[in-house]
């Protein structure tokens, strides 16, 4: 299995949950309010936002 997974987080403005690629390669915007959830850093992305669950 590769090294990166799928997270549950959670949009720090409105709360909304999504599920993302913990090594996304483009900034992640929450689909509600806009916000940047996630942003690209050369491996694995700086997520902005809380983290709720590791995907298996």
């Amino acid at each position: 299995m590769g090294k990166y997974k799928f997270i549950k987080i959670r949009c720090q403005s409105c709360k909304n949950e999504h599920i993302i690629f913990e090594g996304a390669t483009t900034k992640v915007k929450c689909l509600i309010c806009d916000a940047t959830i996630a942003e690209p850093k050369g491996g694995k992305a700086e997520i902005k936002a809380r983290v709720v669950e590791v995907l298996n």
